[in-house]
């Protein structure tokens, strides 16, 4: 079994105000604390370009294509072969992030569902993951994605996850992946806690989504993939795991999930 010796920042934002204004001073910094691999998430497509050439300067950044919920309105209609012919990049791994936000509710319901379904759509067809985005929508988000792996298989991650334990066995039914982000090291977090007690350490990913939600301790800063590593360590403790099982459990997860990517080799490293 490989011992990769670095961990994964699953999701984060490099072409974001905060981070692109330093992005290799970013990338080295991530490079130096641990982390062997980034994915930059697309949540616009007139910003593709911008997570495309981030992927393509750096071996270990890839790249994903899609529209947010909260972008369903200001660029509707997405068509599936477009998603799939972007997707086509050799550095462009996924489908996302898209899904269901009607906490803050920037775009119409109907839109952002005709977004998400468009989405599945394309991850069905091209074998990539789809990265999902779910915030105060379980019902309608466990409703879609049943009716959507009901008429073919696809495979996926809920990321950010900040739902119920509901939604998170729902997913884990449906055979999909739970990314946890900084929000699970806050003091208020405790409910969210206890869910990622629960999860299967086969189906668990960890994340930034930098250049927010920056964990402890580092509260009130600019977050960046480095900070991963204080995620994954709460995360561990938690779990009742060592760092390095949980490190490398979650890099293997990504890669089997995430299989267009041919993983970074193996880093020195002291367990």
């Amino acid at each position: 079994m490989t011992d990769y010796g670095y961990i994964v920042d699953s999701h984060c934002h490099l072409n974001y105000k905060g981070l692109r204004e330093d992005e290799a001073g970013v990338v080295n910094r991530a490079r130096a604390a641990g982390v062997g691999c980034m994915l930059a998430i697309n949540t616009k497509l007139s910003e593709y370009d911008e997570v495309r050439v981030i992927a393509e300067k750096y071996d270990d950044v890839y790249g994903t294509v899609g529209i947010h919920p909260h972008e369903a309105e200001n660029e509707p209609d997405v068509a599936v072969a477009e998603l799939i012919k972007r997707a086509a990049h050799a550095k462009i791994v996924g489908i996302g992030e898209t899904g269901l936000d009607y906490f803050y509710d920037n775009a119409p319901r109907d839109m952002q569902q005709v977004n998400f379904r468009a989405h599945i759509t394309a991850a069905r067809e091209t074998g990539m993951p789809v990265i999902v985005h779910t915030r105060d929508a379980d019902d309608d988000c466990i409703d879609m994605l049943v009716q959507e792996m009901s008429k073919g298989v696809f495979s996926g991650v809920i990321h950010c996850f900040t739902a119920s334990q509901r939604l998170a066995d729902a997913c884990l039914e449906m055979g999909l992946y739970i990314s946890i982000s900084g929000i699970a090291t806050f003091k208020s977090a405790r409910e969210l806690q206890e869910t990622v007690k629960t999860l299967p350490m086969d189906r668990l990913l960890v994340e930034t989504d930098s250049p927010f939600l920056a964990p402890v301790p580092h509260r009130g800063k600019t977050c960046e993939p480095a900070f991963v590593m204080d995620t994954a360590e709460f995360v561990a403790k938690l779990k009742g795991v060592s760092f390095p099982e949980l490190r490398e459990t979650t890099t293997r997860n990504f890669f089997t999930l995430f299989d267009k990517i041919n993983p970074p080799a193996p880093r020195e490293h002291s367990a």
